[in-house]
């Protein structure tokens, strides 16, 4: 007899989750309930709690070691996404994701040079991107949520025109939309990044949260993706943002870009993230399959919730992530202010707003997400039903208040 599925999700009480002193749990008052930040509601993989706590028992706590973290990542790989050939000695252990685009950045690119990103996406590109000194140019999903390789490949020539160089920072799978992108559709934006002679970015950090009825294709096993970067960790499928550590893999043509990143960043990432990560893609793909079957769950209660509650919103269920992005234009709410300056993840604005006013729920607003985020928000439904529902039947509520 098979061992019966316990769901991840429903293992903690809101009364429990409220002792949490995360980002999530501490940004806004303790009345709202929190469907904003991409932290899910749940234990840690027992795997990953066995191994910190004896790390703290020992006193484990010294300098990262950095072992064994681009072997796991590989066996991972090799197993769930048929990627049997991860270029191991090609890897570098970064503190994070986004620290290391930025890194990487730094090497390949100049001030003043232009990154293309395919928006609405990942709200902080644009604040890393920007700090960093190189601009971000918008060539915008389609209607649909999905790649336009046609925009892509315009927005590559303008750049080129002027002049400058160019990357594309890439996020898949996607977020804000849950999108996964096909092998066709990567295929297809590799063929143009070789054409042009632009290296191409890939932020996989969603890689592990494909849900039933999508795969996730990583971009460095596509043709023509030797002039590409993917970064990874098991911080969003494990829920281990707090403790620091990614890995970057280079494909054959930017290896020596990765290997000038400098030697600096190798003492960032922390011991406990980097033994923590491992743990999670070596020994937690048990829990992480309960978790997706959760999540499935959570997407269908989500759909039904959207159109018993809120009938004059739309979406496009996601193929991954635990994010919902949600159309709320014909609500009719407006954005009350835009001040011009780079928004930040707990900038509310629009429907996001009267959601937090009336229904006391967070999300996010959906303009932090560059073009096309106007009038939407992205909800996270990596939480029990019980929130999910609760949430859903305020914000219902909120929105009857109007006039349509």
């Amino acid at each position: 007899m098979s061992k019966a599925r316990r769901n991840p999700l429903e293992q903690l009480s809101l009364e429990q989750l409220r002792r949490r002193t995360s980002q999530k749990w501490s940004a806004h008052s303790s009345d709202l309930l929190p469907l904003w930040v991409a932290e899910m509601d749940v234990p840690l993989a027992p795997p990953v709690a066995d191994a910190l706590r004896n790390a703290i028992d020992i006193g484990d706590t010294g300098y990262a070691a950095r072992r064994g973290y681009a072997e796991a990542v590989a066996c991972f790989a090799s197993t769930r996404w048929n990627w049997s050939d991860l270029p191991v000695a090609d890897t570098r252990v970064l503190p994070d994701v986004m620290t290391g685009i930025v890194e990487v950045l730094r090497v390949s690119t100049e001030p003043g040079d232009a990154v293309i990103v395919t928006t609405p996406v990942y709200a902080p590109f644009f604040s890393y991107v920007s700090h960093a000194d190189r601009i971000i140019v918008e060539a915008p999903l389609t209607s649909a949520g999905r790649l336009d390789i046609d925009s892509i490949g315009e927005a590559i020539a303008r750049v080129q025109s002027s002049g400058r160089r160019c990357v594309v920072l890439l996020c898949n799978p996607h977020n804000p939309t849950g999108t996964v992108h096909t092998r066709s559709e990567l295929e297809s934006l590799a063929r143009v990044a070789r054409d042009a002679g632009v290296r191409v970015l890939s932020d996989e950090i969603h890689g592990p949260l494909v849900l039933p009825g999508a795969t996730f294709i990583p971009y460095l096993t596509v043709d023509n993706s030797e002039n590409a970067i993917a970064f990874t960790s098991a911080s969003k499928g494990w829920n281990l943002a707090g403790l620091k550590a990614a890995i970057a893999i280079a494909g054959s043509d930017a290896t020596e870009d990765l290997r000038s990143v400098p030697a600096e960043i190798d003492y960032a990432p922390s011991h406990l993230g980097v033994m923590s990560h491992s743990v999670a893609f070596e020994q937690g793909t048990a829990w992480l399959d309960d978790l997706l079957a959760g999540l499935d769950a959570n997407r269908t209660l989500l759909g039904d919730l959207i159109r018993d509650h809120l009938p004059h919103v739309s979406w496009i269920p996601p193929e991954g992530t635990y994010l919902a992005w949600l159309d709320c234009r014909r609500m009719g709410v407006e954005r009350a202010t835009d001040n011009g300056t780079f928004a930040v993840a707990t900038d509310i604005d629009g429907p996001a707003k009267l959601f937090h006013d009336r229904a006391r729920v967070a999300l996010n607003s959906g303009h932090i997400f560059g073009l096309g985020g106007e009038g939407f928000v992205r909800l996270n439904f990596a939480t029990s039903r019980t929130v999910l529902t609760t949430a859903l039947t305020r914000m219902g509520a909120a929105a009857a208040t109007l006039a349509y």
